[in-house]
Parts: structure tokens; C-alpha cells; sequence
């Protein structure tokens, strides 16, 4: 793990209120701590409505902060303005999982790269050079920039995601489910530019996913999250391949493999973990 840490996020609680008449706080976040360090991955793991998702959103200013601290470069963003959030908005960037809703159709790729470029003022000709360097970058070709999203297959919209990200050089991206909704093979290719990007530019990635194997993948580290807490973390290796954790351990034990006898004794195993859960 780096010495310097570009996150640190401690103890963070985030809730809701509840809807109706006397309905209870309901507490999505329950003292979450983590750290990221300059250049890292942190891969978080876990099932729909674990809260990995609302983690995501606490670091990009899109949920309320209750509890806790979120230090961005020793910096306490939990509560940061509007205005600060803009600035932030330089060096915190977001993938999300969905290609297909996350690209306005409307848009050429030229002027979707070209937003996040203009909003922070850069000039026509400046945005332009940049744009090249950002499709180069993502491997897409030249002229991407006169067509629509709708030209692209799930996997060039996500290049296109992935260098909008980037247009304005983070130090941390918020990878949320960002492979999720394409095939294995386009999840490897995808997987592989992320890492790529990391080595050529130092940028930090909170990564997160319900997919272990995925996370193995890129991550250094990995953080698995159960109803709002932190239950297990550690390096990735060591937690994907020898989980402690009993939640954990059901995850690994839901992964698919491709050998049928493998994955019926995996069933057999996830079985007899949740009766003893029960």
C-alpha cells in the first residue's frame, strides 16, 4: 500500500430519512472506513444494497455525509460547498455501470469529451488537442468525434465513458460497476485499460463490483461491505483466494467456475454456509 494516502475516509455514516409518519432513520452506512493511497487500487466488493454503491456517491458530494470524515489530500470533503465540489470535480471523477444511458445519445463524442473541458474553461483549440489525446488514450479512432454513441458497440461506449473520466486528469476515479454490463471477453479488454491508464498517468481507482474475480483482477487491496459496514479487508490475493469472513467466503463460494463438478461442490458449499448462517 502507498505511504500517502490520497483518501481517507473514517468512521463515515451516511442515512436517510425514513418516509411516513414516524418511520425510522434508515442508516445506509454504518462507520465505514477506508484509505486509498496515490496511484492504488482498492477494489469494494459486495451484493446489491450491501451500500458499496453509496460509498461511491458519499465521495462524489451526491449522498449526505452524517458521521465520520471523508479526507481527500488531508482535506475533510464531507461536508464541501457547491463551490468546492466544482473544483473537486477536477481531481474526483466517476465511470459508471450502465454504457448505454451514461453517454447523452444527442451528443457526438466530440462534444460529450468536450463538456467537462469547456465547463472548466478551457479554449475550443486547447479542448480539441486534448479530445486527440483522450480517444488515443482509449483506443478509439480519430474521427469518433463526429459520431454518435449509437454508432458504438457496449464496450467503445465505455472507452468513451472511461476518457470523459479523464478529460480533466484526476487523482481518483470512482469506478462504479463499471464492467458489469458487458461480456467476459469485453470485461477482459476493459479490465486491461483500466490498468493500463493507471500505470501511464498514477490515477487511483475506488473500484467497485459484486464480482470477486473482477476485482482480483485489478485491485491491490480489496474491501468487502455487508449491510453498510466494512466486514472483511485486506490485500486482494489473500481475501479473494482465502477468505475470513463468512460473508465473504458465500461470494467466493457464488463465483462461477467453469468446471460443472467445481461449481456443483461450490453450490454444496454456499449451501451448508447459509444453514449455518441461518
Amino acid at each position: 500500500m502507498s505511504e500517502q494516502k490520497l483518501l481517507n475516509v473514517d468512521g463515515l455514516v451516511v442515512e436517510y430519512p425514513g418516509k411516513g409518519f414516524r418511520a425510522k432513520v434508515f442508516r445506509a452506512l454504518k462507520g465505514v472506513s477506508i484509505e486509498i493511497g496515490a496511484g492504488e487500487t482498492l477494489g469494494l466488493v459486495g451484493e446489491s444494497g450491501s451500500g458499496k454503491t453509496t460509498l461511491g456517491r458519499a465521495l462524489l458530494g451526491l449522498a449526505p455525509v452524517t458521521g465520520g470524515k471523508v479526507l481527500f489530500e488531508g482535506r475533510d470533503i464531507g461536508h464541501a460547498s457547491r463551490a468546492e465540489r466544482r473544483r473537486l470535480s477536477r481531481d474526483i471523477q466517476v465511470v459508471f455501470q450502465d454504457p448505454y444511458t451514461s453517454l447523452n445519445p444527442a451528443m457526438t463524442i466530440g462534444d460529450i469529451l468536450a463538456e467537462p473541458l469547456k465547463v472548466q474553461g478551457k479554449s475550443d483549440s486547447d479542448a480539441r488537442a486534448r479530445i486527440r489525446e483522450l480517444l488515443d488514450h482509449v483506443n478509439l479512432p480519430a474521427d469518433a468525434i463526429h459520431r454518435l454513441p449509437r454508432e458504438f458497440s457496449g464496450g467503445q461506449r465505455q472507452r468513451v465513458a472511461i476518457a470523459r473520466a479523464l478529460a480533466l486528469a484526476p487523482k481518483l476515479i470512482v469506478c462504479d460497476e463499471p464492467v458489469s454490463a458487458l461480456d467476459l471477453s469485453t470485461q477482459a479488454r476493459v479490465l486491461d485499460l483500466f490498468l493500463q491508464i493507471q500505470q501511464d498517468t498514477g490515477v487511483s481507482y475506488l473500484f467497485v463490483s459484486h464480482d470477486l474475480d473482477v476485482v482480483r483482477h485489478i485491485s491491490e487491496r480489496v474491501a468487502v461491505m455487508y449491510h453498510g459496514e466494512i466486514v472483511e479487508q485486506g490485500d486482494a490475493e489473500q481475501v479473494t483466494r482465502d477468505p475470513r469472513h463468512p460473508y465473504t467466503q458465500r461470494l467466493l463460494l457464488a463465483s462461477p467456475v467453469p468446471d460443472p463438478d467445481r461449481q456443483a461442490e461450490r453450490r454444496a458449499q454456499r449451501k451448508a454456509l447459509l444453514a449455518v448462517g441461518s
